[in-house]
C-alpha cells in the first residue's frame, strides 16, 4: 500500500531491471528515542520478510541517506530511485542532499505516498483553516483515493543478493536515548496494524462520532502510531472505513475528516511553512496577541523537569503526561488541554513552544509528525498559537487563543475516573 514502491516497481518492469528498496537508518531523529526506533525497526523486519517473498532486495543502509545512498547508487548500478514525501524541515533537506550527490544520469523522483490527495496537488498554498482546504481535497478524492494495485513477485533477481541484516547490530549504531521503554499494548509492523484497524471498524467505529472527545471511551482508532511510521496507509484505512457507510455514516464522515482534511491541512502547513515549529509560524494576529500578554503573571511556572515527571498541581494534566510516558500515545482531547495549560504555566509562548514540542517528540509514538506540530486537537503549535484557530475571548496570558480550564473538562467527561487510571504510583 505505498504508491511510491509501486511506482518504483512500474518502473523496473518497464526497463526489466531488479528492484531494490533501501532504509537509511540515521543514528538520531530530533527527540526519538529507543522507543520509537525498535517500533521503526521491527516493523522493518516484516518490511524484509515481505520483499524476499516478492523476490525484491530490501537493504538497510547505516548512516545519513547523502553519505550512504549515492555510493550504493554506483556500486550497483542503479538506474533510478524513487523516495516518498515528507513535508518536514530535515527530511526534506536529506532528499535534496542525495539529489546533489547523485549521477547525472540517474533521474531522482519523488511520490507523496503519505497522504491520500499529494500534498502539491491538493493546493499550491498555504490553507488557512479547515474550511478553506475541505473543499479541494474532496473535489479530488475520486481521483487518488483508489484501491491499491498489488506489488507482485519481481521476475528481474539481482546480480547478487542482498546482505544479510545484522538487525541486533542496528541498535548500537545508534545515539538515542534507551530510557524511554517500549510500550507494551501497540505491536510493530503492518500485521499488527491491521488487526488494530480491524478491532476499530468490528468495535469502535459505531461510537466515533459520539465518543471520540471522550478519554474514558474506547472510541479512537488508536491507529496513528503504524499511520506515522508508514506500517499502516492512510489510504488503506479510509477503504476499509468507508465500506460501514451505510452503517455508521457519521462515524465514517467524522473519521474521513479527522483522517483526511485535518490530517492533510497539517502537511499543507508544515510543507509551505518553513516555521511549523515555531512561534513565528503563527498568523500576525496571534503573534501579535501572545506578545501583548507575554509579561501577563502566570498562576504556576513549571521546570520542563516537573512537567515531564507529572507533578504538576493540577491531577488531570498529571494523568495525561503520565498517559503518554507510559503509553507513547495520551487521549486526542486531552493533548489540546495539556499543551495550552503549557502555555499558562512557562515563562513564554516560545518556551512553552519548545517544552511541549520536546515532550510530545519524545514521549509519542506518532511525535515528529506534522500532526504534532499543527494538527487539530493534537497539534502543539496549534494549541498554543491559536493555529486553524478564531480570536476568542480576551483573557490573561492566553490573549484571544483559546483557553481550556479544569471545569471545562469536568463538564465533558468524567475527569475523576480517568485521574484514577493514571495515577502516580509514587
Amino acid at each position: 500500500d505505498n504508491w511510491a514502491f509501486l511506482y518504483a516497481q512500474r518502473l523496473a518492469l518497464k526497463q526489466e531491471l531488479p528492484l531494490h528498496v533501501c532504509f537509511c537508518l540515521v543514528p538520531k531523529f530530533l527527540e526519538a528515542t529507543i522507543r520509537h526506533y525498535r517500533f521503526m525497526l521491527r516493523g522493518l523486519q516484516e518490511v524484509a520478510e515481505e520483499c524476499a517473498e516478492l523476490n525484491i532486495s530490501f537493504h538497510l543502509l547505516l548512516g545519513y541517506a547523502k553519505d550512504v545512498l549515492p555510493t550504493f547508487v554506483r556500486e550497483h548500478g542503479v538506474g533510478g530511485l524513487v523516495t516518498d514525501f515528507s513535508p518536514l524541515r530535515l527530511p526534506r533537506q536529506w532528499v535534496e542532499d542525495v539529489r546533489e550527490r547523485l549521477p547525472e544520469d540517474v533521474p531522482f523522483a519523488q511520490v507523496d505516498a503519505h497522504n491520500i490527495v499529494p500534498c502539491w496537488v491538493a493546493s499550491p498554498k498555504q490553507e488557512y483553516s479547515a474550511r478553506t482546504i475541505r473543499g479541494k481535497i474532496h473535489a479530488q478524492l475520486p481521483e487518488f483515493l483508489t484501491e491499491f494495485p498489488p506489488v507482485v513477485p519481481h521476475p528481474h533477481p539481482p546480480s547478487c543478493p542482498a546482505e544479510p541484516i545484522a538487525w541486533e547490530a542496528c541498535y548500537s549504531s545508534l545515539q538515542v536515548d534507551h530510557s524511554v521503554k517500549e510500550v507494551e499494548w501497540a505491536t510493530p509492523g503492518t500485521s499488527a496494524g491491521m488487526a488494530v484497524l480491524k478491532s476499530f471498524i468490528a468495535e469502535r467505529l459505531k461510537s466515533f462520532s459520539t465518543h471520540r472527545n471522550d478519554p474514558n471511551k474506547a472510541a479512537l482508532s488508536n491507529l496513528s502510531p503504524w499511520l506515522h511510521f508508514g506500517q499502516v496507509s492512510t489510504q488503506r484505512a479510509i477503504l476499509e472505513v468507508q465500506k460501514h457507510r451505510r452503517s455508521y455514516k457519521d462515524s465514517v464522515d467524522a473519521f474521513v475528516e479527522e483522517a483526511v482534511v485535518r490530517r492533510e491541512l497539517a502537511e499543507n502547513f508544515c510543507y509551505y511553512n518553513e516555521n511549523y515549529d515555531s512561534v513565528q509560524g503563527a498568523y500576525d494576529w496571534a503573534q501579535t496577541t501572545l506578545k501583548l500578554h507575554a509579561k501577563d503573571k502566570r498562576p504556576y511556572l513549571y521546570s520542563l523537569q516537573e512537567l515531564e515527571q507529572g507533578t504538576t498541581h493540577d491531577p488531570l494534566w498529571n494523568a495525561a503526561q503520565l498517559q503518554m510516558v507510559q503509553e507513547g500515545k495520551m487521549h486526542g482531547f486531552l493533548r489540546m488541554y495539556w499543551a495550552k495549560k503549557i502555555l499558562e504555566w512557562t515563562s513564554s509562548p516560545e518556551e512553552a513552544l519548545q517544552f511541549a514540542i520536546y515532550l510530545n517528540d519524545r514521549y509519542e509514538l506518532d511525535g515528529r509528525d506534522p500532526n504534532g506540530y499543527v494538527g487539530k486537537l493534537q497539534g502543539c503549535l496549534w494549541s498554543i498559537c491559536g493555529i486553524h484557530d478564531q480570536g476568542w475571548a480576551e483573557r490573561p496570558v492566553f490573549g484571544k487563543i483559546r483557553y481550556m480550564n479544569y471545569a471545562g473538562c469536568k463538564r465533558k467527561f468524567d475527569v475523576d475516573q480517568f485521574e484514577r487510571r493514571y495515577a502516580p504510583t509514587h
